[in-house]
This record gives structure tokens, sequence and C-alpha cells, in this order.
């Protein structure tokens, strides 16, 4: 059986012979497998009423503990400020976040989860983390945890070389 990145890896060898194509094996598989794991692993979560980026938000938030910062926040969740701050408003709107204002600076501000926001989250994420369990159920074990190293040790050499450009 083949999968889409080997398909179009075999007519790239027609069209490029010579060519090296071990990257677009790894990185195009990595690039599918995030696509298809966006859109499966959205499920639970759209039933909620909450897309991904809010639910890592809220995540981060209860992972953390304490206020953040939305810098903190942006940091936690490997997002753009400007993002981080849209998310909050919804966020907030729907009473799942709250923000403080420091009292000693007022354009910084401190976030956290209000109660409804936390009962959200440890209601959502056993539910979420069986979820994704259970997509990766057709992956052995031990392939499965051989593959977190992997990726691991990539985001490694990733975040050594692109650390500073995404943050």
């Amino acid at each position: 059986m083949e999968d889409a990145v080997a398909k179009a890896l075999r007519q790239w060898r027609q069209v490029l012979p010579d060519a090296d194509l071990d990257t677009i094996a790894v990185i195009g598989r990595l690039n599918r497998c995030a696509a298809l794991l966006q859109q499966a692993a959205d499920a639970p979560l759209g039933r909620a009423g909450v897309s991904r980026p809010e639910y890592d938000l809220l995540c981060a938030l209860l992972r953390v503990g304490g206020e953040l910062t939305p810098g903190r926040l942006a940091r936690e969740t490997f997002a753009s400020g400007a993002a981080v701050t849209k998310r909050v408003r919804r966020l907030e709107e729907i009473g799942l976040v709250a923000r403080r204002v420091d009292e000693r600076d007022r354009r910084v501000a401190h976030l956290s989860l209000t109660g409804r926001g936390r009962e959200l989250i440890l209601r959502l994420l056993p539910e979420q983390l069986d979820y994704e369990t259970e997509l990766l159920a057709g992956l052995p074990r031990d392939r499965e945890r051989q593959l977190a190293d992997l990726l691991a040790d990539l985001l490694l050499v990733l975040e050594g070389r692109l650390g500073g450009l995404l943050g």
C-alpha cells in the first residue's frame, strides 16, 4: 500500500531521476500528517465550541498555572502576539479567560483561567486525549514511542536552527 507522499515521490523520480528527494519523504509526510491530524483532532473541540488554537491556549494556562502575560502565553503556544490577543479576546467574551491589568504598569495584562474555563479544560482534556489516542491506534505502541523520539530529535534540530526566527 502506498501513501500520498510515496506516490508523489515516485512521480518526482520520473521527472528528476538524479535528485535527492529524502527531504520530501520526511517533510512531505510531516505536512500531510499535520493537515490530517488537524482536521481530525478538532472534532471534540468543535463540539465543545473551541478551536484547536484556543484549546492550546487554555491548556497552557492550566499547565503553567497562575497568571501569564500575553507574551508568555504566545511563547507557550508557539503563536504570534496578535493571534494570542485575538484568541484571548474571544475566550474572555465567552467567560473562559480573565484579564487583570498590572497595578504598576497598566500596559501589562495578566491572563488566567476562569472557574468555567478550568472546568471546561479539565472535562475536555481527557476526551481529547482519548480521541487522539484512538487516531494513533493503528500504530504499534513501540513504533509510536520510536516516532516520538525521532520527532523530538527533529524538533531540537529545527528549534536550534529556526527557533530565533519563529519566536
